[in-house]
């Protein structure tokens, strides 16, 4: 039963939307300010961020995962994602294969050493002209049987 609940769990969030700005609640939009505010370092802790923008602490923790902005001008920029998957042969090849089949260039590849049956995984992926949309690639390797987390770490 567990299995289902995880699967069902893993479904509701591999889905991607792009939204209409006005459309966004105030709260996401400021969780990105805040997340912009610490990359460029004009803050240097979560707390002056969030104090910032003005929201709070856990409202920023709930959703910094799950937002980010988009840019139309992903092509030539590198993706930084992060996956923790289970220690199957060949469930690497098929994620790799997924980069393939939408054409875009693995740059980096690192993988831990396998904890408990998981495997933690980092890829570095170069967005060409020719890729294909990138949020589907994601989708796609998230419904992977095995794949348990992906996670958009950096664009740069």
């Amino acid at each position: 039963m567990n299995r289902k609940r995880e699967q069902k769990a893993k479904e509701d969030t591999a889905k991607y939307f792009v939204v209409r700005r006005k459309a966004i609640p105030e709260v996401l939009l400021k969780v990105v300010e805040a997340k912009r505010l610490l990359e460029s370092e004009k803050v240097m802790t979560i707390q002056e961020a969030v104090d910032a923008v003005g929201i709070s602490r856990s409202s920023f923790y709930k959703y910094k995962d799950d937002i980010f902005q988009f840019h139309d001008n992903t092509q030539g920029t590198t993706i930084t994602l992060t996956f923790q998957m289970d220690d199957e042969p060949g469930l690497l090849s098929d994620v790799l294969k997924t980069i393939a089949e939408y054409q875009a260039n693995i740059l980096t590849i690192h993988q831990s050493i396998p904890i408990n049956g998981i495997a933690s995984l980092s890829l570095s992926v170069q967005v060409l002209e020719r890729t294909g949309d990138i949020s589907k690639m994601i989708e796609k390797m998230e419904q992977q049987k095995g794949v348990r987390h992906v996670k958009v770490l950096a664009r740069e």
